[in-house]
């Protein structure tokens, strides 16, 4: 048990750290399975995630799919990796384009945001706060340089595309794509949303 853990279920004085999510252990503080399986950390706090439902299983598969195969040579999609945006912030976007040379290291539990060219995060009921408002400023502040949102619309995927204003430092919206997206960047994508969830 790290030390960190000694203090469960309350934080440790000094917060939970980045270094931390390498050493929880795969059981909870009271045996139960799986416990730590599916957690980020945000703001020095531990987030636990609600249990996907199919829409959101469905569009992460298809989306990490259909990214890999279009993307260049030196880039690749992965999904449900860790981002390390700092000691006290990590979290686990849905999707994620990085460099290809990062994601052929097998034994890599995060990856760094000069690493990344693209993080997707696909909105559930229970992240809504924090896949429209913490996230994105947190991505922004890293230099990430591309953010997509997806949210569900009658049983749809419909994406908003940011860009990052390096001016301001914020993402700024370059458009809400329904049923088709074709972007430039951070390389030619074409997607038929529709069929993500078909």
């Amino acid at each position: 048990m790290s030390s960190a853990l000694e203090y469960w279920p309350a934080p440790p004085p000094w917060g939970w750290t980045s270094e931390d999510l390498d050493h929880l252990p795969s059981e909870g503080p009271n045996g139960e399975p799986g416990f730590f399986e599916h957690v980020e950390l945000i703001d020095g706090a531990l987030v636990f995630m609600a249990p996907q439902r199919r829409f959101h299983q469905r569009v992460t598969r298809g989306l990490t799919e259909r990214l890999d195969s279009q993307a260049p040579g030196h880039l690749a999609a992965v999904h449900r990796m860790d981002v390390k945006l700092g000691h006290r912030t990590r979290p686990c976007p849905d999707v994620m384009v990085i460099d290809a040379e990062a994601a052929a290291d097998h034994a890599r539990t995060f990856y760094t945001p000069d690493e990344v060219r693209l993080v997707v995060e696909i909105v559930s009921p229970e992240s809504v706060d924090r896949d429209r408002k913490t996230k994105p400023l947190r991505y922004a502040e890293a230099a990430i340089p591309h953010f997509w949102r997806v949210e569900e619309t009658e049983g749809r995927p419909v994406v908003y595309v940011y860009e990052r204003d390096p001016a301001t430092g914020a993402y700024a919206v370059t458009g809400i794509h329904h049923g088709r997206l074709t972007v430039e960047v951070p390389f030619r994508i074409e997607l038929d949303l529709d069929l993500l969830v078909k």
